[in-house]
């Protein structure tokens, strides 16, 4: 047997992390077992869908770069063949029409409840011969004995009495079909063999798997993983930053990082904590998942955006930071490249926002500088500290890191001062702040002209200051 796993969204809104997480455990097993990965648009709720949210999911699907395998499906392409199936379920017995008005239905709740027992339609229409006039919806006709049972992959064994499930809707009074029974068709049509998705879905599988015995196939195999809690506890909402996946990209974060991240949401494989996308195939396990829910803890997320802008070749992370800077409208074409900057930086930088705005002073001249920064280090001795740098510097034929280092020390030693009294008013005038890579490194890439051009601004700076 082929291995065919799904994604199937509904375009309601953004791709957010629960969803995201879902469809890398799919894409991981798909991977993982040779098999094959799609994406289905289930579409079919017209009120709520939108354009928007259906090129929300291509975003982030692309961003993270879990590939499919066919051409995405849409749900509402396939109404023909829901009411071919829906027809047929009602010529075989295993469905019937409802007329029941919403009153009625609405009054029956409200007295169930009351009574403290399950919400359910009571059959009413189920054993009528003929058709009524008025409005009517198709139920699907559940059996009322026996049991469905469960093997799931990672919940183990659910049994869940066939007494306990109703008789759900499968068409609308409009003719459109519902969830249960468009899931169950496209499932069966595309060949899936393994449903992967979150548990709170496990109360429609069983009748998903009833609909499915009535048109007289095997149901795939389940695997419901747990679902993604907030701090407090709560299940993960907009309250705790359970934004779309593309805030996450907006906010800086590695797609590397963010997989990582949600591959350890829910699975484990021992205490191993970086997966690249090869190990998490490698790896990867329904076994491994756990049936526990997990908790969403940004702090572990920015420790693994930095590591991996440390790890990670910087001409891949500069093909994320092209967003970046161009979303910070910095113009990089005038200075160092990009990727030089990136290994300069990288050890301080947590996000690639971060690592944007940090680094304009290597392509950009500014106007100011840093009022904490200026107030500690430029004092009434910096000006001839920073002209003898200038003069110093200004004399080098290589303008390379062992050379202006020893510019530096040469300094430090004809004006018999320490480093720490000469570094810091440098590092302030070359960038407007107190936080750079090593002066050396800083220097380099900012390059000879700007840099002796902003020590001179930064010599009359402090003339001005302290005439």
């Amino acid at each position: 047997m082929t291995v065919k796993t799904r994604f199937a969204p509904s375009p309601t809104g953004y791709l957010h992390i629960g969803g995201a997480r879902t469809a890398l455990f799919s894409w991981l097993y798909a991977r993982k077992m040779d098999g094959t990965f799609i994406l289905r648009i289930e579409d079919t709720d017209r009120e709520r869908s939108t354009q928007e949210s259906v090129d929300a999911i291509f975003e982030g699907m692309a961003w993270l770069d879990l590939d499919y395998d066919e051409k995405p499906s849409y749900q509402t392409d396939r109404f023909d063949r829901y009411a071919e199936i829906i027809q047929q379920l009602m010529d075989n017995g295993h469905a019937y029409r409802c007329y029941c008005s919403k009153e009625r239905l609405d009054t029956m709740r409200e007295e169930q409840m009351a009574n403290k027992e399950k919400p359910r339609y009571d059959g009413k229409c189920r054993d009528l011969t003929e058709e009524k006039e008025g409005d009517y919806v198709i139920r699907f006709r559940n059996p009322q004995e026996g049991v469905v049972e469960i093997d799931d992959l990672v919940r183990g064994n659910i049994t869940v009495a066939n007494a306990e499930l109703d008789d759900l809707i499968i068409a609308r009074t409009d003719g459109t079909p519902t969830y249960n029974l468009t899931v169950v068709v496209d499932d069966m049509d595309m060949g899936i063999t393994h449903v992967i998705r979150g548990d709170d879905h496990i109360n429609n599988t069983p009748r998903q798997i009833n609909i499915m015995k009535a048109l007289g196939k095997e149901p795939p195999k389940y695997a419901h993983v747990p679902m993604i809690l907030g701090s407090d506890g709560k299940r993960l909402s907009k309250r705790h930053g359970a934004v779309s996946v593309m805030q996450y990209r907006d906010e800086g974060y590695l797609p590397q990082a963010l997989l990582n991240y949600l591959v350890r949401l829910g699975w484990s494989h021992g205490d191993q904590e970086v997966f690249s996308k090869e190990d998490m195939v490698e790896l990867f396990s329904l076994e491994g998942v756990n049936k526990a829910p997990s908790t969403f803890n940004p702090e572990k997320l920015l420790w693994l955006n930095q590591h991996y802008i440390k790890e990670l070749e910087p001409s891949e992370v500069a093909k994320h930071l092209a967003w970046h800077i161009e979303n910070q409208k910095l113009d990089i074409s005038q200075g160092p490249a990009i990727e030089d900057v990136i290994v300069a930086q990288r050890e301080r930088a947590k996000t690639l926002v971060d690592l944007v705005e940090s680094s304009r002073y290597f392509y950009e001249d500014f106007d100011s500088y840093d009022e904490k920064a200026a107030k500690k280090q430029f004092k009434t001795a910096t000006p001839d500290i920073l002209q003898a740098l200038h003069d110093e510097l200004a004399e080098l034929e290589s303008w390379e890191e062992k050379e202006l280092h020893a510019a530096i020390m040469q300094v430090c030693e004809n004006l018999e001062l320490k480093l720490g009294k000469v570094g810091p008013p440098l590092r302030v005038a070359v960038t407007g702040t107190a936080m750079s890579p090593s002066l050396e490194v800083t220097l380099k890439l900012i390059g000879r002209e700007r840099s002796l051009e902003r020590i001179l601004k930064a010599v009359e700076f402090n003339r001005a200051k302290y005439a």
